[in-house]
């Protein structure tokens, strides 16, 4: 009767394994097609797309991004609510409302005023009467520029708006169809940074934030550091106070919340692959909870910045119901397994500790710096190793942590030896440097 009991109870975890491994298997190998509607292909938001699309596909190949240029953020909304793109960039100022819910808050986006040395413009006040070029309409920059003018009484009959595209707007200032450029872009973009080298054009201060807020409370005090775009003469010349924004990346709310978490979690966890395709991600910050961006949030987005609450159980219930079921039909050969690879982390973390007491020995007795430099290179070659190994499985954490110990003492023998060999230097073989 108990054997028959005990059958029932391992075909129930075989069956219930099963099910898990099946339904977990085909939400696994389903791929999700993504359009992600950036900016102008000479934007910033069209090369952080590119950049971060690739990195998605890398690490979650199940997830495919095809990255469109747009007209800018009020074009990437409609383009959300419409679902004809289920990711976009768009500019912290424009509203985020459903079917659009945010991933995260990405790059600062700086205010850049650019004006020719012959048109004697030296304030935002002083447009009144000149031709200023703007981005398209429709864009980010184009929607915050009315605004900030008006903050200083100016209206749209006070001047000329000429919205243009970017390398259009760039060209007409430089041959002085227009007196000034107004662009929302994130730091050391090179196409501002080309026009920039013009000596008959200058970049603007815009100050006040604290009053702009007032009506524009998504700005935000920023500073463009001296030497941004060319560190040799320096521009700028100090550093420059303006205002700014912050890109967002949003998303549908229909997307499943592993895509959304997956997208999240690329942002960060793989930052370094993003950085080394895209420098400015360097920026993008974790914040320390999803209420941090006082954005609404997406689920999938939300459980991230939430995965060490207690939540995250609730979030992975059936992964974590499919490793209880396994676990009791693998539970005795994994203990046996456990056993085995104990004694033989064990094993090889002795032997990196005996070779780390020799080699402590060899520094205390060492008679010169150049064979210290030598056992300092064996020192950090067996850190490398043991980190390697430990990565790997071959030995135990609290292995590591006890090698960790006499390794630090080891580093402060040769540094202490390399100290004492310094004083026993003669007063003659100090180098002196001639002024």
């Amino acid at each position: 009767m108990n054997h028959r009991v005990t059958l029932i109870v391992v075909l129930l975890s075989v069956v219930g394994a099963l099910g898990f491994g099946l339904k977990t298997w085909r939400e696994r190998s389903r791929v999700y097609e993504l359009v992600l509607a950036s900016g102008s292909q000479t934007g910033e938001y069209y090369a952080f797309s590119e950049a971060f699309a690739a990195v998605v596909e890398q690490n979650h190949p199940h997830i495919r991004i095809e990255v469109i240029a747009t007209e800018g953020s009020a074009d990437n909304m409609t383009r959300l609510r419409d679902n004809t793109a289920q990711l976009a960039l768009v500019q912290s100022d424009t509203p985020v409302e459903r079917p659009v819910r945010a991933i995260a808050r990405l790059f600062p986006e700086m205010f850049h005023l650019l004006v020719r040395q012959d048109a004697n413009i030296q304030t935002v006040g002083d447009l009144r009467d000149r031709r200023i070029a703007l981005m398209p309409e429709g864009s980010g920059s184009y929607a915050l520029f009315w605004p900030l003018v008006e903050h200083y009484n100016l209206s749209e009959a006070d001047f000329q708006a000429l919205p243009q595209a970017p390398e259009t707007a760039y060209e007409s200032l430089l041959a002085g169809d227009v007196d000034a450029l107004f662009r929302v872009i994130t730091l050391g973009n090179p196409s501002m940074k080309a026009v920039l080298q013009n000596d008959a054009i200058a970049l603007l201060a815009i100050d006040q934030v604290e009053a702009l807020q007032l009506a524009l409370p998504y700005l935000e005090a920023q500073t463009i550091p001296k030497g941004t775009y060319d560190g040799g003469r320096p521009l700028p010349r100090q550093d420059l106070p303006v205002v700014g924004v912050n890109a967002l990346l949003v998303i549908h709310e229909n997307l499943p919340d592993e895509v959304a978490h997956a997208l999240t979690e690329t942002l960060y966890t793989h930052r370094n692959e993003l950085v080394s395709r895209y420098p400015r991600a360097a920026l993008i910050r974790l914040p320390s909870s999803g209420n941090d961006l006082g954005l609404p949030l997406h689920p999938g987005a939300q459980a991230f910045y939430d995965r060490d609450q207690p939540e995250f159980i609730v979030e992975y219930a059936e992964p974590i119901g499919l490793l209880i079921s396994v676990s009791v039909l693998l539970a005795s050969s994994l203990w046996q397994f456990r056993i085995w690879l104990k004694g033989r982390q064990k094993n090889r973390a002795d032997y990196y500790n005996i070779e780390l007491l020799d080699l402590i020995d060899q520094i205390n007795q060492t008679p010169n710096a150049e064979t210290l430099e030598d056992l300092r290179q064996q020192l950090f070659k067996m850190l490398r190793d043991v980190v390697s190994d430990l990565d790997n499985d071959l030995i135990s954490a609290d292995s590591f942590e006890s090698f960790t110990f006499p390794w630090e003492i080891a580093l402060n023998s040769l540094r202490y030896q390399e100290a004492t060999l310094l004083k026993r230097l003669p007063s003659t073989d100090v180098p002196t440097h001639q002024p």
